[in-house]
C-alpha cells in the first residue's frame, strides 16, 4: 500500500499502450471497504426508523405522523394514533433558529394544512370542526379555543399563515416565502429592507425564462469557445504580452514622472505639518517607482527568457483543440462528472438528514422530544463527513483518469484513423478493470490535507473575533500552506493519472516518473501554468461578459420590476460556473498532452525505429528549436533539449 512497496525499476523505458496490469489494488479493497461503512451508516437509520422519521415527520412528543406509535416513558402525549393525521404543522414557522438551522417552535401532527389565511381563534375553531384538522396542542379540544385562557399559548401564533404540504416531506409549509423574510436577511447581509428582498425576488420569478435562457446561452459559448480557442490562442498569447510590458512600462514611467514633478514643486518654505507630508510623499514615490523598476527589468528578462517556449504553449493548445475535434465526448465530460456528483450529493445530504432523525428520544428543556445517538455511534458523523470528501475526491479523479487516458490514446496513435471508435469509454473501461485502486489512492492522499484544512478553518471562524493577532495570523497561515500543499498534490496527482495511464504502474511509481519529466522541463511547465492559465482565465471572463450583455439587454426589455441585481447575478454565476468546468477540461487537455510531449521528446529523436508520436503542430515546434539550436548554440532552450535526445541512449 505505501509508496516503497515498488518493485518495479525506475530506470525502466515507457512503454505507452503496450500492456495494462492492475495497480494499487490494496487500496481499492480499502476504499470498497469504506463505502461498506457508508453503506452500514445509511442502513443503520433506516433501520432504527429514522427514516420514516424523517420521511413523515414528527411531532414535539415523538410521535410520528401517519402511523400508530408506542409509548415512551416519562413523555407526556406520547404513543398516540396518527393514522390519520398525515402532516406536521408548526405553530411558529417563522420561529427560525438561524445559528442551528432550525425551526423553535412546536410541532404536531394534523390530518390538514391550513389551505387559507386564518387571522382569529374562532377561524381555527372552525377549521377544527369543518375539517378535523386540530391545529392548538392536543391537550386542547376545539370548544376550548376560544374559551379557555392557555389558548393564546397553545394555538399557533395569529394570523395562521396559508400553507401548503411539501412534497414526499408531509410538512406544512408558509405558501407566502416573506415569512423568511429574517432568516433570507441573516443570509444575505445586504439586504436590510424586506420590500428590496421582495423585489429581488419577484425579479428572478419575473425572468425565469430569460435566466434559464441565458444560461443556456452561457452553455453554448463554452462549447464553441472550446473550438476556437486554438485558431485565437497565438493572438490571444502576444496580446497579453505586449500588454504586460506596455502596462509595466507605463506604470513605471508615471511614478517617475509623478517623483520629478513632486520634487520639482518641492518647497522649503511650507508649515511644519505639510513640509513633513511633502517628504513623506516624495520619499514614497521613490521607493514606489524603484520597485517598480526593479519588477518590470526582472518581468522583462522572464520574457525574453521564455519567450520562445511561449510557442509551446501555443502548439499545445492548438492539438488541444484537434484532440476535441477527434474525441468529441470530453466536451460532455463535465456532464457525467456534475451528474455522478451531484447524485452522491444528494444521497450524502439525505443520509445527513436520517443521521439527524436517529438514536433514542430524550426530553428537552422545554419538555418537548429530540432524538439524540449516545456511544459510540455519535462518531458516524465523521465517518459520513470524510467519505463526503473522499468519494466526491474520488469521482473528479475518475474523471481525470478518463481524460488522461483517451488524449494519451491519441497521442500515442501514430496514424490517427487507427484511434479506437470511443476512446473515452475505452479510457473507462481500461479505469474500472485496472486502476481503480490508483485513483482511490490519490483522492484519498488529496483528503489528507482537505480536512486538517477544513478544521482549521471551522476553528477560524469559531474563534472569530475572539482569538488575538498572533492566533488569527498562525491559522490563518496553515490554511494557506495547506491550500498551496492541495493545489501542488492535485496538478502532482493529475500527471500521476497520466503516467498510469501510459505505464499501468502504480500511484506512487507513476507520480515519481512524472515529477521527473515535470522537473526536467520545470520553465516550460511555469510557461504553459502562467501563460495558458491565464489566456483560459481570460476566455471565462468572455463568456461571463457575453452572458452578461446579452442578460442585460433582454433585461431591458422586461418592465415587470425593476431590481436586476439578483438575475444578472445568477446568470454570471452559472456562467462562471460552466466556462471554468469546460475550460477545465480543456487545461486538463493541454497538461496531458505537455506530459507526452516531454516523453515523446526524451525517448525519441525523429530518427528511423525512434519516430516521434507529436502531432505536426508539436513536431514544428521541435524542428523551429533544433534549427534555433545550431544558429545560436547551446542556449537554454539548447540546454533544455540536448537531455531529451540523448535520453535514449541511455534509457
Amino acid at each position: 500500500m505505501g509508496c516503497c512497496g515498488s518493485a518495479q525499476n525506475s530506470k525502466r523505458d515507457w512503454r505507452p499502450l503496450e500492456e495494462h496490469s492492475c495497480t494499487d489494488i490494496p487500496w481499492l479493497l480499502l476504499f470498497i471497504l469504506f463505502c461498506v461503512g457508508m453503506g452500514f451508516i445509511c442502513g443503520f437509520p433506516i433501520a432504527t426508523g429514522a427514516a420514516s422519521r424523517l420521511v413523515s415527520g414528527y411531532d414535539s412528543y415523538g410521535n410520528v405522523c401517519g402511523q400508530k406509535n408506542a409509548e415512551v416513558e416519562g413523555i407526556r402525549n406520547s404513543g398516540l394514533d396518527h393514522t390519520n393525521h398525515k402532516y406536521v404543522f408548526f405553530l411558529d414557522p417563522c420561529k427560525l433558529d438561524i445559528v442551528n438551522r432550525k425551526i423553535k417552535s412546536m410541532a404536531l401532527c394534523v390530518s390538514r394544512c391550513p389551505q387559507q389565511e386564518l387571522k382569529t381563534l374562532n377561524d381555527l375553531k372552525n377549521f377544527a370542526e369543518t375539517n378535523g384538522s386540530h391545529l392548538c396542542d392536543y391537550a386542547l379540544l376545539p370548544s376550548q379555543y376560544t374559551t379557555d385562557n392557555k389558548a393564546a399559548a397553545l394555538c399557533p401564533k395569529l394570523p395562521v399563515p396559508e400553507s401548503a404540504p411539501i412534497p414526499f416531506f408531509h410538512r406544512c409549509a408558509p405558501v407566502n416565502i416573506s415569512c423568511y423574510a429574517k432568516f433570507a436577511e441573516a443570509l444575505i447581509t445586504f439586504v436590510s429592507d424586506n420590500s428590496v428582498l421582495h423585489r429581488l425576488i419577484s425579479g428572478v420569478m419575473a425572468s425565469k425564462e430569460i435566466i434559464i435562457g441565458l444560461c443556456f446561452l452561457s452553455l453554448v459559448l463554452s462549447m464553441i469557445l472550446m473550438v476556437v480557442i486554438r485558431y485565437i490562442s497565438r493572438v490571444l498569447v502576444w496580446i497579453l504580452t505586449i500588454l504586460v510590458i506596455l502596462g509595466s512600462l507605463g506604470g513605471t514611467g508615471v511614478l517617475w514622472w509623478m517623483y520629478a514633478e513632486h520634487r520639482k514643486s518641492f518647497s522649503e518654505n511650507l508649515p511644519p505639518d505639510e513640509l513633513q507630508i511633502s517628504k513623506d510623499n516624495q520619499q514614497a514615490l521613490l521607493i514606489y517607482a524603484i520597485a517598480a523598476t526593479v519588477f518590470t527589468v526582472i518581468l522583462l528578462l522572464i520574457i525574453l527568457i521564455m519567450r520562445k517556449r511561449v510557442g509551446l504553449t501555443i502548439a499545445l493548445f492548438n492539438v488541444a483543440g484537434k484532440v476535441f475535434i477527434h474525441l468529441p465526448l470530453l466536451v460532455f465530460q463535465p456532464f457525467w462528472t456534475f451528474f455522478a456528483l451531484l447524485l452522491f450529493w444528494v444521497y450524502w445530504v439525505m443520509v445527513l438528514l436520517f443521521l439527524g432523525t436517529t438514536g433514542d428520544p430524550r426530553p428537552n428543556d422545554q419538555g418537548f422530544v429530540e432524538f439524540r445517538i449516545s456511544g459510540p455511534l455519535q462518531y458516524m458523523w465523521w465517518y459520513h463527513l470524510v467519505g463526503l470528501i473522499w468519494i466526491s475526491e474520488f469521482i473528479l479523479a475518475c474523471q481525470q483518469m478518463t481524460i488522461a487516458g483517451a488524449v494519451v490514446t491519441y497521442y500515442f496513435t501514430r496514424n490517427k484513423k487507427d484511434i479506437p471508435f470511443t476512446p473515452i469509454l475505452a479510457s473507462v473501461n481500461r479505469l474500472i478493470r485496472y486502476h481503480l485502486g490508483t485513483v482511490a489512492k490519490g483522492a484519498f492522499i488529496i483528503t489528507l490535507v482537505k480536512i486538517p484544512r477544513m478544521i482549521l478553518m471551522y476553528i477560524h471562524s469559531q474563534l472569530k473575533g475572539k482569538e488575538n493577532a498572533c492566533a488569527r495570523c498562525v491559522l490563518k497561515s496553515c490554511i494557506c500552506c495547506l491550500w498551496c500543499l492541495e493545489k501542488c498534490l492535485t496538478y502532482l496527482n493529475q500527471n500521476a493519472y497520466t503516467a498510469t495511464a501510459i505505464n499501468s504502474t502504480n500511484f506512487c511509481t507513476s507520480a515519481k516518473d512524472a515529477l521527473v519529466i515535470l522537473v526536467e522541463n520545470a520553465l516550460r511547465v511555469a510557461t504553459i501554468n502562467t501563460v495558458g492559465d491565464f489566456v483560459l482565465f481570460l476566455g471565462k471572463i468572455l463568456i461571463v461578459s457575453a452572458t452578461g450583455l446579452a442578460g442585460i439587454l433582454l433585461l431591458n426589455y422586461q418592465r415587470d420590476y425593476t431590481v436586476w441585481v439578483l438575475p444578472l447575478i445568477i446568470v454570471c454565476l452559472f456562467a462562471f460556473l460552466v466556462a471554468h468546468c469546460f475550460l477545465s477540461i480543456y487545461e486538463m487537455v493541454v497538461d496531458v498532452l505537455f506530459l507526452c510531449f516531454a516523453i515523446d521528446t526524451k525517448y525519441n529523436d525523429g530518427s528511423p525505429g525512434k519516430e516521434f508520436f507529436m502531432d505536426k503542430v508539436l513536431m514544428e515546434f521541435v524542428e523551429n528549436s533544433r534549427r534555433a539550436m545550431k544558429e545560436t548554440g547551446s542556449g537554454a532552450e539548447g540546454r533544455e533539449l540536448k537531455p531529451m535526445a540523448s535520453g535514449t541512449s541511455s534509457a
